[in-house]
């Protein structure tokens, strides 16, 4: 079963849903009765690394520069 809370009942208690999230819990939170979010906690173990710009210059790219390096590709 979903937890569904309207936005107010969120924005009111927003700490308690903070701390029901992370142990777990996912929330819907809806205004007049539609669905707007969700909240959810995150799953770390999801998280991988894509690109690594420290390995093309120590500290990294600008966002200009990869820019023009992807235009070249």
């Amino acid at each position: 079963m979903k937890n569904i809370i309207n936005l107010k009942e969120f924005r009111v208690n927003v700490a308690k849903y903070e701390a029901r999230v992370k142990q777990g819990d996912s929330f819907i939170v809806t205004r007049r009765s539609k669905p707007l979010f969700r909240i959810s906690p995150i799953v770390e173990e999801g998280w991988e690394t894509v690109v690594d710009f420290t390995k093309l210059r120590k500290g990294g790219i600008s966002a200009a520069e990869l820019l023009e390096r992807l235009k070249s590709l």
